[in-house]
């Protein structure tokens, strides 16, 4: 018997923020070169592994976050 409950897509999936969160770090000479789909995600949209990083990227990364907030 096909289930009844409908899974209803509640936003974007981790394929898509991890694409969009690419290109807009590449935009500020950023890159996380772990990036990626946390494919041992138990939810359905998955979740996105950022990674580690060095000292300086991660500087980086907070001064690009603070610029935009403004």
């Amino acid at each position: 018997m096909a289930s009844t409950r409908a899974k209803a897509k509640v936003g974007p999936t981790a394929a898509d923020a991890v694409e969009e969160l690419r290109e807009a770090l590449a935009g500020a000479d950023i890159t996380l070169p772990s990036l990626a789909v946390d494919l041992g995600s138990i939810y359905d949209v998955g979740l996105v592994d950022l990674g580690r990083v060095n000292p300086q990227t991660a500087l980086n990364l907070a001064a690009a976050v603070r610029c935009e907030g403004r």
